[in-house]
């Protein structure tokens, strides 16, 4: 039988992985009484842990607290904990940083030699690359905007445009969404009475919130493939389509998130939706995929720049010698 400080320690962990646990399952993996079950769990309580009644079945549960009580952590666990604050140290969420640091700091201090040098090569084998700086988002802002999601509270902000000059807009928001280091709001702009996305970074939240409001459908059935069509398509002036004479399942490994919108037809094709600043950036997108390909809808431009390109390879080809 363990010490009552080890004991203690091990029924806080079957507490805390999983929910609901009678008496007699606890003294049965404690190897103690039911008697010795109600001391400890006094003792937790005693402590700070918030360990509830179940009622009608002679059981426990760990609730939540007024104050964060320890965790206790395998080494699995404790891996992902030391990987998640490394990846936060870089967030794009203001201030983000030095909480995570000072997370890390206490995390690392505590963690065995052995996992320590674990997680330490892991971190100096790993270099970040081909990532752009973020722009930062203060934390009070997205807690501003995402209580107003929780409320479904008319939110109004003031708006700095990409084109210059800023607005006072009036939205029911729907999603906060995280894509490519970026913060987006994902509502419903009442004047305009249209889906728009915004960039948080540029909001400025007015308080306080309005009236509440009853959520509408959402547009492309969620708000992440919304986001998605208008971030990779819908917001470029040039914008194609193009049938892919492969599944999509075939080709979806070739569509980089940001760059289209892949959508099924059958088990032989798939339309491919793309938007970009030129003609020139298409012509280079569509012939990445590296599939045969029809073009549905094209602007002005963009077949000649097709022709353009495939002549200029055939050039390239021509007096090649094979090894």
């Amino acid at each position: 039988m363990v010490d009552t400080s080890g004991r203690l320690l091990k029924l806080l962990s079957l507490l805390q992985d999983h929910g609901d646990w009678r008496g007699g399952e606890l003294a049965e993996r404690l190897g103690v009484s039911g008697r010795t079950v109600r001391r400890d769990v006094e003792r937790l309580r005693g402590l700070g842990y918030p360990v509830h009644a179940i009622q009608g079945v002679a059981g426990y549960r760990l609730g939540t607290g007024g104050r964060l009580p320890p965790l206790l952590l395998d080494e699995d666990e404790a891996t992902a904990v030391v990987v998640g604050l490394r990846t936060a140290a870089d967030a794009s969420v203001a201030g983000a940083e030095e909480h995570a640091l000072r997370a890390l700091a206490k995390l690392e201090e505590v963690l065995p030699s052995r996992l320590r040098q674990r997680v330490s090569t892991l971190h100096t084998a790993t270099v970040r690359a081909g990532t752009a700086p973020a722009p930062k988002v203060s934390a009070a802002t997205l807690m501003a905007v995402a209580e107003a999601c929780r409320r479904r509270e008319v939110l109004r902000f003031d708006y700095a445009s990409p084109r210059g000059g800023r607005t006072v807009r009036s939205v029911e928001p729907r999603s906060l969404v995280s894509f490519d280091r970026h913060w987006y709001l994902v509502a419903w702009d009442t004047d305009r009475a249209d889906w728009r996305t915004f960039r948080v970074d540029r909001l400025t939240p007015r308080t306080p919130t309005g009236p509440r409001f009853t959520p509408r459908e959402l547009p492309d059935g969620d708000v992440a493939t919304y986001l998605a069509h208008r971030l990779s398509w819908r917001a470029w002036p040039f914008q194609a389509t193009v049938t892919l004479h492969e599944a999509a399942e075939a080709v979806a490994d070739r569509v980089w998130p940001g760059m289209g919108v892949l959508e099924p037809v059958d088990e032989r094709s798939s339309l491919l939706h793309l938007g970009a600043d030129s003609v020139r950036d298409l012509t280079w997108m569509i012939t990445s995929v590296d599939a045969d390909f029809t073009l549905t809808h094209a602007p002005p431009g963009l077949a000649e720049a097709l022709r353009a390109q495939a002549t200029r390879c055939l050039k390239a080809s021509h007096g090649v010698q094979r090894p």
